[in-house]
């Protein structure tokens, strides 16, 4: 099937830079976009969808994030990072499969209304992550998470390496690659050096093996480090191979120069959370140093529990902003940097240069935002527009490979009231067995 998208404007990539096509006509045969332009292509498409009130964007790409922590959400409010995670972690050991099921299915829901067509995700029973992705026609990197505080933990048969193995032989690549298995590491501080050492030895001589972790988010995290081992953190992934595969690292807030020039060594990606970062008192990490050093910057939400939602929309909104008023500069971080960090450079960094850019030959994983809304007039600069004034709520249309997941409120491939039914069902039954909730 093919359809032609007419548009009263689309966000399109020319000679990688993202420039706003006025009158714009994408068209989409299969899951791949096969014209861009502004006049009507001498192709004749099977259907023509009417998008004149809209701005055609490419899909979002959540960088970061723990999926099924929705399920927590509005837990653990004004507490450091350290505190925050002696909360949540005895809440999680708690949740059972059809809770982590359960969970994902109400976040892919949030996800799609926002216009996002990819994440990657950081969490548990990753399993029913596939399942979920797998049925809902989203993308989505993920990860078995390794974590571990035993120093004679035996590393050939430790479980958690066990299953990680096991996911990335049975999923990576599946549902005609939607679906990628990455590897990943929780932090420095939850995990031995021994044990890490062989982890590194053992993906880098596995094909296709992508890394995601979290790296320097607080400066409690940092400062400990350096005293424990001497170097910081993200010296002490580099020297024991962990960034010899391509790797996303989240948030990096108290990198220093010295860590900035490891990371643009090794190609890392910096998942850049800046509500998360804001609401744990984390910091302001150095994004303007890795954008002009190069360095490949993302945009990720972080989970549910510590932003509290999945709104990329907001989140490139914050992202725009606060580096600005941070560094004194109102020209700190452009809306096209920013709306790159959300679409292309998150697709980059999950190993996806197919995905999320209106581009001939690219998939198509695109979002229809609306301009119907006062505070979408006038439409004087799109991407101005895009960064400062667009919410959640004007996206209007999600489409995944060709195929709309969500329009006007409508989900195609998860039944909204079931789902929600179900979250709800396991949030009573989290709270039965803990007395924190």
């Amino acid at each position: 099937m093919s359809v032609l998208l007419d548009c009263y404007a689309a966000l399109v990539t020319v000679n990688g830079v993202l420039t706003c096509l006025k009158d714009a006509k994408i068209g989409v045969e299969g899951s791949f976009i096969d014209y861009v332009g502004s006049s009507m292509p001498e192709k004749k498409y099977d259907s023509v969808k009417n998008l004149r009130s809209s701005v055609l964007i490419p899909g979002l790409v959540n960088a970061h994030g723990h999926s099924a922590m929705v399920l927590l959400r509005g837990l653990g409010n004004a507490l450091p990072l350290q505190d925050w995670l002696h909360l949540i972690w005895p809440i999680e050991d708690l949740m059972e499969d059809e809770d982590f099921e359960s969970g994902m299915n109400l976040s892919i829901l949030e996800a799609l209304s926002c216009g996002t067509t990819s994440f990657t995700d950081m969490y548990m029973h990753p399993d029913y992550v596939a399942k979920a992705v797998g049925e809902s026609g989203i993308k989505a990197n993920i990860t078995r998470v390794m974590q571990n505080f035993d120093e004679k933990t035996d590393y050939k048969t430790y479980g958690r390496r066990l299953e990680a193995f096991d996911l990335f032989k049975r999923f990576d690549g599946s549902y005609d690659g939607r679906l990628k298995i990455d590897f990943s590491i929780h932090a420095e501080y939850t995990n031995t050096r021994g044990l890490l050492e062989e982890f590194a030895k053992e993906i880098k001589a596995t094909p296709g093996a992508r890394m995601h972790l979290h790296l320097s988010e607080t400066k409690k995290e940092h400062e400990e480090c350096i005293q424990k081992y001497g170097v910081t953190p993200t010296r002490w992934f580099y020297d024991i191979g962990v960034f010899d595969v391509p790797t996303s690292a989240a948030h990096c807030v108290w990198c220093t120069d010295e860590d900035l020039r490891l990371l643009k060594e090794k190609c890392v990606t910096v998942a850049h959370n800046p509500e998360s970062n804001l609401k744990l008192g984390s910091g302001f990490a150095p994004v303007r140093k890795m954008l002009d050093m190069g360095i490949n910057v993302a945009l990720g939400t972080d989970g549910a529990a510590s932003n509290n939602n999945l709104n990329m929309i907001e989140e490139i909104h914050t992202a725009s902003i606060i580096h600005n008023g941070y560094l004194l500069d109102p020209t700190a971080i452009k809306p096209q940097e920013v709306l790159k960090m959300a679409t292309v450079n998150g697709a980059r960094a999950q190993g996806r240069e197919d995905c999320s850019s209106i581009e001939v030959g690219k998939r198509a994983d695109l979002a229809a935002v609306s301009l119907e809304a006062p505070h979408m007039h006038p439409a004087l600069d799109i991407p101005s527009l895009l960064t400062y004034s667009a919410q959640a709520s004007d996206v209007h249309m999600t489409m995944v490979d060709g195929k709309i997941l969500y329009e006007n409120g409508e989900f195609f491939t998860l039944d909204k009231d079931k789902v929600i039914f179900k979250a709800e069902k396991s949030v009573k039954k989290l709270n039965k067995r803990s007395s924190t909730i």
